[in-house]
């Protein structure tokens, strides 16, 4: 059920209040005269994204990663702007048998040369290209397979010779790496690889699969950068996170347990591992096994990370903690905050941190004291941008200038420059996201109240709506611990260009708000967060040009399950979109790739049978009478494809109209990245999707 919503590119916009008590005069207001036009749906084929800026450390110039668009096959390059002179240029290329393209750029500390992935051959290898002159020259990285499944006893085909083969070096995969900050090694992550019996294996077909007896996984190894000497350091695998002190003598290691531990419950590790010894890591036991990553402070006597916040809250809503390794003690510094925090970066006093918060439709960041206690947001200092959503903000060892991305609803993602935290930003140029300049759609921030709890939404308007009602979209986010945010958005402009309104509610249950508002509909399902959603339609139908005859919903993943709610409880929408839905907890929680998120929800299903029953769309299909349309991807983990073929199969034997489109090779997220609009290495499956969602609207509503 879980599904993280997509971030897509900033912009800067007016104030949502202004824009508020400007479009409660006349929504005619919203849109000047422009020669511009509304995208069409091969538009969104042609859209770029951009991301990772990384500060070099002469703070003179700004590392980023741009991806091309889904019509160019969305790999992604690594590009440099120059802060100076304010002038972009792109620094590497891919190869043809290159699918994915580079990524993951990084400075190395003397700012000489950048690191980056690629997989340009059998494997993806990290890379090293100098800023002077010359090729990227990727690292030769073999270690000898930790293990080997072809040599157990009682493998398949049997060994036919006595002795064990000669264990020899093998190339490895890199998944992830960091430099130090002194740049003498390189902390990277690689999955065990597959030894050449093992290839054997596969390749006469001896390849049945032992469920939860995975023995490869990923492993931490520190790379000399002068030498190409690889050492493995003694952290059991499944290794997912890295980060180094300031000093570059110590880096803490987050694991998580192998083979569906974290399905029973939270299991991740933690570990400090030295530079010097790294066959001798100390596990931090005191840290919780909520824990993700972390960043130290900038004097190495802190650590701070995000786990699970301490009230009652859906897993993966975290809260800000501090381990001060003396004494390995462990402070909540953002105890009860009435947003939603996702990451951490610190300052050069050791007791400052930032944090990237989400404080209802806004994201911005919070300078937070560890030595003081930090109850919300009303005590945190949030610092000043020009727009209404900043997220990747970044420094350089000497934070003698800052980057990071901002957006707003009217305009595309930009990158910023300062020289100092809450100075005068500068917008750099970089290569343009957008194939072309689209009329502007300014969000309104539209509140109402249902059963005890305020609750808010986004909403955008046509320019019909000047003089005339107009159809409403309702789109509900994902998760159901998501949101939506305030940001520049394609898909919400193609919407609009069609004379609709879009009303995109956060009803409770949605981050931005506090942990109790996440938690309001704990074992309340398609309850009172749908009743939510429907108090914020009759709210914009009073208040706004709204055609009330004239209702469409959709949704994707937690959306697509409230579009299946919605299904079975009202007819007063004329068509509902359905995206990889949950239609039955029942055969969803057996099915779905991890289980302890739902859990939280409504406990085993087995155990507690009727709330998983109630909080099934399935339950009350029976009162189903609208025209449905189900997207799916066919290699969809998260909400597997028999969803939403219970559902069709249900709405076709009761009568109702309903139509299901699978999508092959797709699974959960990047479906969902190519509907809206967002760079998929799929070329037409978005566009597909978005012409069957016009021309279902469009036929529900008579046009």
């Amino acid at each position: 059920m879980l599904f993280t919503m997509l971030k897509v590119p900033p912009v800067i916009a007016l104030p949502v209040a202004a824009i508020t008590a400007l479009c409660a005069l006349s929504p005619c207001h919203l849109y000047a005269a422009s020669d511009t036009s509304f995208p069409t749906n091969e538009d969104l084929r042609h859209i770029r994204a951009m991301a990772q800026p990384r500060l070099s450390p002469d703070g003179r110039n700004v590392l980023i990663q741009i991806t091309d668009s889904t019509v160019d096959g969305a790999k992604s390059h690594l590009w440099i702007v120059d802060i100076r002179q304010n002038a972009p240029r792109q620094l590497t290329w891919s190869t043809p048998q290159d699918k994915r393209g580079e990524f993951a750029g990084r400075w190395m500390p003397d700012g000489r040369s950048i690191l980056f992935l690629a997989h340009r051959g059998e494997h993806t290898q990290l890379y090293r290209l100098p800023m002077e002159a010359g090729e990227a020259r990727p690292y030769d990285l073999k270690v000898v397979p930790p293990v080997d499944a072809s040599g157990a006893p009682d493998a398949i085909p049997p060994r036919k010779d006595a002795a064990p083969a000669k264990a020899e070096p093998v190339a490895i995969d890199v998944e992830n790496y960091e430099p130090s900050p002194d740049g003498k090694l390189i902390a990277l992550l690689a999955k065990d690889p597959e030894t050449p019996g093992e290839k054997k294996q596969h390749d006469d077909k001896a390849d049945a699969v032992w469920v939860d007896h995975e023995q490869h996984g990923s492993r931490l190894y520190l790379l000399d950068p002068d030498t190409d000497k690889l050492t493995p350091a003694a952290v059991s695998p499944d290794v997912h996170g890295i980060a180094w002190n300031r000093q570059g003598d110590r880096l803490i290691a987050i694991a998580a347990a192998m083979n569906g531990a974290g399905d029973l419950a939270p299991a991740n590790t933690a570990w400090i591992v030295t530079a010097s010894d790294p066959a001798h890591p100390t596990q931090i036991k005191e840290l919780p096994a909520t824990i993700q990553g972390g960043t130290w402070s900038s004097d190495g006597k802190r650590y701070y990370f995000l786990a699970q916040a301490e009230q009652d809250a859906p897993p993966g809503y975290h809260d800000l903690y501090a381990l001060t390794l003396a004494d390995n003690s462990i402070k909540d510094v953002t105890p009860k905050f009435d947003g939603s925090i996702s990451r951490a970066l610190p300052l050069a006093d050791g007791d400052k941190v930032l944090t990237e918060a989400q404080l209802g439709v806004q994201i911005a960041y919070l300078r937070i004291d560890a030595g003081k206690q930090s109850p919300g947001k009303q005590n945190a200092d949030t610092l000043k941008f020009p727009t209404s959503v900043v997220t990747q903000l970044e420094t350089n060892t000497k934070q003698d200038g800052w980057v990071w991305l901002g957006t707003s609803s009217t305009e595309p993602v930009a990158l910023f420059y300062a020289e100092k935290l809450g100075h005068d930003a500068r917008t750099l140029n970089t290569p343009s996201l957008l194939p072309a300049t689209w009329p502007k759609v300014p969000s309104q921030l539209v509140q109402w109240k249902n059963e005890t709890l305020s609750v808010e939404g986004l909403l955008y308007l046509p320019p019909q709506a000047s003089s005339a009602k107009v159809p409403l979209i309702v789109d509900v986010h994902g998760g159901p611990t998501g949101a939506f945010e305030d940001r520049y958005d394609p898909f919400i402009v193609w919407l609009v260009g069609q004379g609709w309104a879009v009303l995109r509610p956060n009803p409770r249950g949605s981050t931005g708000y506090g942990s109790a508002f996440a938690a309001a509909n704990k074992n309340d399902l398609g309850g009172t967060d749908y009743r939510d959603i429907i108090s914020g339609v009759d709210t914009v139908i009073a208040k706004y040009p709204i055609d009330p005859n004239k209702l469409g919903l959709m949704g994707y993943s937690y959306g697509g399950e409230m579009a299946a709610f919605v299904e079975g409880k009202t007819d007063r929408f004329k068509a509902i979109v359905s995206g990889a839905p949950v239609i039955d907890q029942h055969s969803e929680y057996g099915t779905e790739s991890d289980s302890y998120y739902d859990r939280w929800f409504y406990g085993r299903p087995w155990e507690h049978a009727s709330d998983a029953w109630r909080q099934s769309p399935l339950a009350e299909v029976a009162h189903a009478k609208t025209p449905f349309l189900l997207l799916q991807g066919e290699a969809d983990k998260t909400d597997p494809l028999g969803q939403s073929q219970e559902m069709y199969r249900a709405l076709r034997q009761i009568g109702v109209p309903v139509q299901l489109v699978q999508y092959p090779r797709e699974d959960h997220g990047p479906l969902a990245t190519g509907i809206f609009g967002n760079p998929s290495p799929e070329p037409w499956h978005g566009y597909d999707a978005r012409q069957r969602i016009l021309k279902f609207f469009k036929t529900a509503f008579g046009e």
